[in-house]
């Protein structure tokens, strides 16, 4: 009884989104920052709430039959206390006001989290949901302080990803009504190739030359310099440091001929999307070995280079690779 009932009050929210051009409209991307007004939030009884309404129903009639005061007066209590839940659920969405959708890189396959970013506002938001396809997450917002919540975002190609519409709603504060409304923000997001695993050993140089501060195999040193985040700790010259009284590190330049080459046309025997999950892979392993490198794709040729803005210039390039045709 009660999943037919579900599947009823899905059909009749389904017709009525189809039907009602105040919520067909919503169907199209809208610009971040996003606001909730009260001509985008809808409400409908829950079955609880249905059940509720029976009931007082039932005690008015009896009520009013025995002219039974005392019971009259807790059915009008009980019935201004669930109009008065419409009221305070309603204000909960009101105002809601989506600032930013972003994602950490993600490679196809991976699973990740979706952060959604909302303004600060002068009122707590208790039990909210979200839903993105058929997932549910449970937030709340606290007063005066912007939050973010977190979804689950697993994407299984790689390229340009538009946002998927939300859905917000809440049945608080008695669970008498579902209140909710759609979200749709225009929003891509870019998601890297898939790394293949156990890709064979990095290729060899390719005769250009590598760069200055990188290290790797086949390295001279070059001097001293102050130490940055992204430095190895094998690097760190604690002599001298202890000496200079900060941390200094040895910085080593690549001879000529030591940069690798990450090339699209050498990889025979390899599909398409074979050869770009290879060369994300080669990537991610040349930039933890601290090793410059060059990539070359059939339109496109990046470095040598190295360090995080050139791993991330070669990431995107890959992801963006027209995609194999079907057969």
């Amino acid at each position: 009884m009660g999943a037919a009932l579900a599947a009823a009050r899905n059909r009749l929210l389904a017709w009525a989104e189809r039907r009602l051009p105040a919520l067909t409209r919503l169907r199209a991307s809208e610009t971040l920052p996003v606001q909730l007004d009260r001509r985008r939030i809808y409400v409908v009884p829950t079955r609880f709430g249905l059940g509720f309404s029976i009931l007082l129903l039932v005690m008015l009639l009896g009520a009013l039959n025995y002219g039974n005061n005392p019971a009259l007066l807790l059915t009008c209590l009980l019935g201004a206390t669930g109009g008065a839940s419409v009221f305070a659920g309603f204000r909960a969405m009101s105002g809601l006001r989506l600032q930013q959708v972003r994602i950490a890189e993600v490679h196809a396959g991976d699973d990740a989290h979706l952060s959604l970013g909302f303004a600060a506002d002068s009122r707590t938001r208790a039990s909210l949901r979200v839903r993105m396809g058929e997932v549910d997450t449970a937030f709340a917002l606290p007063a005066h302080a912007a939050g973010s919540i977190e979804l689950p975002y697993a994407p299984t190609r790689r390229g340009w990803h538009s946002c998927e519409r939300l859905r917000l709603w809440t049945e608080y504060p008695l669970g008498l009504f579902h209140i909710w409304s759609w979200i749709h923000p225009d929003t891509r997001l870019l998601v890297l190739p898939a790394l293949e695993i156990d890709p064979p050993a990095l290729p060899g140089g390719s005769g250009e030359q590598g760069e200055r501060n990188i290290t790797g195999d086949a390295e001279e040193l070059a001097g001293l310099r102050d130490y940055r985040s992204n430095d190895a700790r094998r690097l760190i010259a604690w002599k001298a440091s202890l000496r200079h009284d900060r941390l200094l590190v040895r910085e080593v330049e690549f001879r000529a001929g030591e940069a690798l080459a990450l090339d699209y046309a050498a990889l025979t025997g390899l599909d398409h999307e074979a050869r770009i999950r290879r060369l994300a892979a080669w990537v991610a392993a040349a930039d933890v070995a601290h090793r410059p490198f060059a990539l070359r794709l059939p339109e496109e040729a990046i470095g040598p280079g190295s360090g995080p803005e050139h791993r991330r210039a070669c990431m995107r390039a890959l992801a963006l690779l027209p995609q194999a045709e079907q057969p």
